[in-house]
């Protein structure tokens, strides 16, 4: 399951993908239109900007914005950013791997075997979708 900061974020970024490009977009704003928590979402954005996916302008005129084209920013990206891996065994993941402990033999292990499946069919649909394609409530 998604955590609430990754649902969030997707959904603030989703937010800042149908906003004019390089406009800057206050928080109060993207916190009343999709119904989370300023103080949480600060924290949410933060995490975006220092990864290279926002930026933001202080003062006058500011707020957060998209670095990148929304066609240009992957599914599977934000939710690494802010979850984590996408495979459910750390054995299994591309970018988080980790021997599991009680494993004798990964290549013949069907969990890993099956989670490996899992792993792949979840990737072909997230690093094939991107914030231009991806609408959250509409």
């Amino acid at each position: 399951m998604l955590s609430k900061k990754t649902k969030y974020g997707l959904k603030a970024l989703s937010y800042l993908a149908k906003q004019e490009q390089n406009v800057p977009v206050l928080i109060s704003d993207i916190s009343t239109s999709e119904n989370i928590s300023k103080k949480f979402l600060e924290s949410i954005l933060l995490t975006l900007k220092k990864s290279g996916i926002l930026s933001s302008k202080k003062g006058k005129g500011g707020g957060y914005y998209l670095l990148k084209e929304p066609a240009e920013i992957k599914i599977s990206t934000i939710i690494r950013l802010l979850e984590g891996p996408i495979a459910m065994l750390p054995c299994v993941s591309l970018n988080y791997y980790e021997k599991c402990d009680d494993c004798m033999n990964e290549e013949k292990c069907s969990l890993s075997i099956l989670m490996a499946e899992v792993r792949d069919s979840t990737l072909k649909i997230l690093e094939n979708k991107t914030l231009a394609n991806f609408h959250c409530g509409d």
